[in-house]
């Protein structure tokens, strides 16, 4: 394995597809810069498949409360 291979393992399924902030990432992996975090930790369509369901769940309670209001 490259170093720049384990750098992008890292920083997409070890820490990024587990929740990790991008924050923390770039913290995590020395950056100066958050850009250069989002070259090595890439969001893949499983995180984004993911998120997308959390957020349904959310918007889903939202309007639940906001219909026990009215």
């Amino acid at each position: 394995m490259t170093y720049h291979t384990a750098r992008h393992t890292f920083g997409t399924l070890l820490t990024v597809s587990q929740e990790i902030p991008i924050e923390t990432v770039s913290r995590m992996m020395g950056h100066a810069n958050i850009k250069t975090t989002q070259i090595y930790a890439k969001i893949t369509k499983e995180k984004i498949s993911q998120d997308m369901e959390i957020l349904s769940h959310k918007l889903e309670a939202f309007e639940k409360q906001i219909a026990e209001r009215i």
